[in-house]
């Protein structure tokens, strides 16, 4: 599959424009936050419900449940999916709430409300996001992950993730963990490339980064 930029490119450009965040690339290595851009946008979202608020290990095994209840081959199709019975999917594990948001995806992408990737590759990162907040269960955060990991929109910043707030805590050696007008300076050091700027910060949470 083409991607929509080169995180070579975009890891090289950040080196030459951020000195404490060419340290952690150095550490961590090449970026790979293109790898999930297989999945349609309603199985993104469909399996970002599924996810929120659990554990790795936890969310992949209601996720496996989730699309073992529904008769589809290979990834969930919001046509199949709109028709299975509430209770199949509470008994895969799923809360009331997170039932609730996947059938009311899977009706917005029927009705078009969500719709297809060519169709989002169209539209501005806000455009997306006011889109698909109108789902159930979907908010800012959510669409942010969206574009980045399979849409590979390079200039995503999540200002509301506390990961990144902390790996850039961690990066910059600072004492408090940045909010609000603050992040401002860091964002506007890896334009255009936020996106994998952000995914830097995440992975400097699990490593020792040097004075």
């Amino acid at each position: 599959m083409n991607h929509p930029y080169d995180p070579e490119e975009a890891c090289a450009h950040l080196c030459r424009k951020d000195k404490a965040l060419a340290r952690v690339i150095r550490q961590v290595g090449p970026c790979d936050i293109l790898s999930r851009r297989r999945m349609t946008p309603f199985a993104a979202l469909m399996r970002s419900i599924v996810y929120q608020q659990l554990s790795g290990r936890a969310a992949g095994t209601i996720w496996g449940r989730v699309v073992e209840a529904c008769p589809c081959k290979g990834l969930p199709k919001p046509d199949i999916v709109v028709n299975v019975n509430y209770d199949t999917l509470r008994a895969a594990g799923l809360s009331n709430n997170k039932t609730l948001a996947v059938r009311d995806l899977a009706r917005k992408t029927i009705e078009g409300v969500v719709p297809t990737r060519r169709t989002l590759n169209r539209l501005s990162d806000e455009e997306v996001i006011d889109r698909l907040t109108q789902v159930r269960g979907i908010g800012r955060w959510t669409v942010e992950m969206l574009l980045m990991f399979h849409l590979g929109r390079p200039d995503v910043f999540p200002v509301g993730d506390l990961g990144v707030r902390k790996g850039i805590a961690a990066t910059y050696g600072l004492d408090d963990v940045p909010e609000g007008d603050a992040l401002g300076e860091y964002g506007d050091r890896w334009r255009p490339y936020r996106s994998v700027g952000s995914w830097y910060m995440w992975r400097a949470l699990e490593i020792e980064v040097p004075e």
